[in-house]
C-alpha cells in the first residue's frame, strides 16, 4: 500500500509551487514537471488546489445533514394527548428516517472527500460540477420531509432516490473529466501508465451507491418496506463487502495484491477518511446543533407586542420571565452540546489514525447529537409535573445516553488497535489513560442515572434534569482534580507498603547471616 509519508513530499512540492506562482515566480519545480505529461504542462495555470472547495462542500454538508432533525423536532404533539402514542409513530417514522437519512448524507459527504483526494486540483469546470452537486445534496432534506410525513408514499422514496442517483451521475462526470486531464490529479496518479485501471475501480465503487437506490426505487412500487431495507444496505455496503472480503481469504486463503492493486487501494472512495476531515466535519455538526437551539428561542421565545400589553400590563420583564423554563432548558442544552464536543475534541487529539469502524461511530455518535435540538423542544413543551414531560426529559436521556456511548465505543476500538491508532499516553497504562476514559464514561453515567431517578422522582424530573445538564460541567472542572487526589492517596498507600516490606526483607538476610 502507498504510504502516506511516499506522497507528502510531491503534495508539498506542489503546495510550493503554487506559493510560488502567487508570488509572480514562473519557474515550476522538476518534480511537478516530471509527473506532468507534455500537453498537461500549461493545466496548472488554469487551476488551482481543491482545499477551498473541500471546505466549501464539507461545511455544506454538515448543515444539511444537521437540518435534518428539523422536521422531527417541529413536529406537533398535542398537549390533550398522551406522548408515548404520539412517540409510537414519531420513533418508528420519523426518527428511523432522519437516522437512515443521516448515515446516507454522512456517506455522500466521505465518497466526496474521498474522491477529491484523488483530484487535488481543479478548474472552473470542476468547480461548476461540484456546485451541481451540492445544489442536489441541499435538496435531500426536502425528499427526507416527504418520506417522514409520508412513509407509506413511495413518491418520497423515488425523489430521494432519484437525488442519490443524479449525485452518483455527478461524480461520474467529475471522475471521466478529471482522468481526461491528468494534472489535476495526485502526482502519484499522474505518472501511472494504465489510468484507465484506476477510473474504471473507482467509477465502480461511486456507482454502488446510486445502483442500489436504483433497486429500491424500483422495490418502492411492489413493497416499500422492501426499499427501506434496501437503503439501509447502501449504509453498511462498504462493511459486508469487506467482511466478505474476509471470508473469501479464511475459506480460500489469502491473497497476494500486486503493488498496483495496493497504490489503488489507497485511492478507493470507501476507505477510512484522514482525521482532519473527520475532525472538520464533526465539528460543523457540533457547531449546528448549537445554533439551531437558539434558533428556536428566537422563533419561540420572543413576546408579541400585543399580548405584553394586554396580559402583562405592557412590562415586558414580566412577559420574559414566563418564558423561564425556555430558557433553562436552552442554556443546559446548550452546554450539553458543548461537552459532548469537548468529549469528542479531547478523544480525537489523541487519536492518530482512524479506522473504518471509528468512522462508522462516529456518524451514528453525531446523528443523536443531532437529535439533541429534539431534546430541547420535548423538555419544555408539556405542562409541568405531567406524564408527558416526564417521558419526555427520559427520550431526552435516551439521546444524551447514546450520543456520549458512541463516543466510549470509539475509544475502545481505539484501545483494541492502539498501537496504531492512538499516542502512548493515553494507552493502557499511559499517563492520561484513566483521564481520558473518565470522560468518556461521564456522560453514560450521568444520563443513566438521570434517566432512573426521574423514574423513581418522577415529580422532580424536570429539576433533575436540568441540574444534571448544569453541574457536569464542575463534573468536568473537578474530575482531573479527583484523579489526581486518587492517584496520589494510591502513591502514598504504596510508599507505606514499601517500608514494611523493606524492613522484612533486611530481617530475614540478618537472620540467614546469623545462622
Amino acid at each position: 500500500m502507498a504510504r502516506c509519508d511516499d506522497i507528502e513530499p510531491e503534495v508539498v512540492e506542489q503546495h510550493t509551487e503554487e506559493d510560488m506562482e502567487k508570488m509572480g515566480s514562473r519557474a515550476p519545480s522538476a518534480r511537478v514537471s516530471e509527473v506532468m505529461s507534455p500537453d498537461a504542462s500549461e493545466g496548472p495555470s488554469s487551476s488551482q488546489s481543491s482545499h477551498r472547495l473541500l471546505a466549501y462542500s464539507d461545511a455544506l454538508i454538515s448543515i444539511i445533514a444537521t437540518v435534518m432533525i428539523l422536521p422531527v423536532a417541529h413536529t406537533p404533539v398535542e398537549t390533550s394527548e398522551e406522548l408515548r402514542q404520539s412517540l409510537q409513530v414519531l420513533l418508528s417514522t420519523k426518527i428511523a428516517v432522519y437516522l437512515m437519512t443521516f448515515l446516507i448524507v454522512s456517506m455522500a459527504w466521505a465518497a466526496h472527500s474521498r474522491l477529491f483526494q484523488v483530484v487535488i486540483r481543479i478548474d472552473d469546470n470542476l468547480a461548476l460540477f461540484n456546485l451541481v452537486c451540492m445544489m442536489l445534496i441541499t435538496l435531500l432534506p426536502y425528499t427526507f420531509s416527504l418520506m417522514a410525513a409520508f412513509p407509506e408514499n413511495v413518491l418520497g422514496i423515488l425523489l430521494f432516490c432519484g437525488c442519490v442517483m443524479v449525485i452518483g451521475l455527478v461524480q461520474t462526470v467529475i471522475v471521466l473529466y478529471a482522468f481526461s486531464r491528468p494534472h489535476l490529479l495526485h502526482p502519484q496518479l499522474q505518472g501511472s501508465p494504465d489510468l484507465s485501471h484506476y477510473q474504471h475501480h473507482i467509477l465502480r465503487v461511486i456507482l454502488r451507491v446510486p445502483l442500489m437506490c436504483l433497486l429500491a426505487s424500483l422495490a418502492a412500487s411492489v413493497c416499500f418496506q422492501l426499499s427501506y431495507v434496501l437503503l439501509a444496505i447502501v449504509i453498511f455496503l462498504p462493511y459486508m463487502s469487506r467482511c466478505l472480503q474476509w471470508a473469501r481469504s479464511r475459506v480460500l486463503g489469502p491473497v497476494e495484491e500486486s503493488p498496483e492493486e495496493l497504490l489503488l487501494y489507497s485511492f478507493l472512495p470507501h476507505e477510512p477518511l484522514s482525521k482532519e476531515r473527520l475532525e472538520a466535519f464533526s465539528d460543523g455538526v457540533y457547531a449546528i446543533v448549537a445554533t439551531l437551539l437558539i434558533l428556536d428561542i428566537c422563533e419561540d421565545n420572543v413576546p408579541d407586542s400585543l399580548l405584553v400589553s394586554q396580559r402583562f400590563n405592557g412590562s415586558l420583564v414580566a412577559a420574559l420571565r414566563s418564558y423561564g423554563p425556555e430558557y433553562l432548558a436552552y442554556f443546559g442544552s446548550f452546554v450539553t452540546v458543548g461537552l459532548l464536543w469537548f468529549v469528542h475534541h479531547s478523544l480525537f487529539l489523541h487519536v492518530t489514525k482512524v479506522t473504518r469502524l471509528m468512522g462508522l461511530l462516529n456518524t451514528f455518535c453525531l446523528a443523536f447529537v443531532g437529535g439533541l435540538p429534539l431534546a430541547y423542544q420535548l423538555t419544555h413543551e408539556f405542562p409541568r409535573h405531567s406524564q408527558n414531560e416526564l417521558e419526555a426529559i427520559q427520550i431526552s436521556c435516551v439521546i444524551i445516553f447514546f450520543a456520549g456511548l458512541f463516543q466510549l465505543c470509539i475509544w475502545v476500538v481505539a484501545l483494541y488497535n492502539q498501537h496504531e491508532c492512538l499516542q502512548p499516553n493515553v494507552r493502557f497504562g499511559g499517563s492520561e489513560h484513566l483521564l481520558m476514559l473518565a470522560k468518556l464514561w461521564l456522560y453514560p453515567c450521568v444520563a443513566l442515572g438521570t434517566f432512573l431517578l426521574t423514574c423513581v422522582l418522577s415529580q422532580f424530573s424536570a429539576p433533575i434534569f436540568h441540574l444534571m445538564e448544569l453541574t457536569v460541567p464542575l463534573a468536568f472542572l473537578l474530575l482531573r482534580l479527583l484523579l489526581n487526589l486518587l492517584l496520589g492517596l494510591v502513591h502514598l498507600l504504596l510508599l507505606q507498603l514499601r517500608p514494611s516490606s523493606s524492613e522484612g526483607g533486611s530481617t530475614s538476610s540478618y537472620s540467614a547471616v546469623d545462622t
